[in-house]
């Protein structure tokens, strides 16, 4: 259930920022390349949420 919420909220933002760039610069909002960067950085996300330690780092002390 968290890799939809993931990719929903992904495609989300990245559908929104792709729109406000496109618009500021001049260019044709393109659905398609918005929702393949929204795959990716789901992909992304999912990856460096699985490489990141669940547990907090204990304090060495010297």
């Amino acid at each position: 259930m968290s890799y939809i919420w993931t990719f929903f909220w992904s495609f989300l933002l990245i559908h929104m920022a792709t729109y406000v760039v496109s618009s500021m610069s001049g260019v044709a909002y393109d659905f398609t390349i918005a929702t393949i960067l929204s795959v990716i950085v789901t992909i992304l996300v999912i990856i460096v949420a699985s490489i990141l330690p669940n547990e907090p780092v204990e304090k060495s002390h010297h």
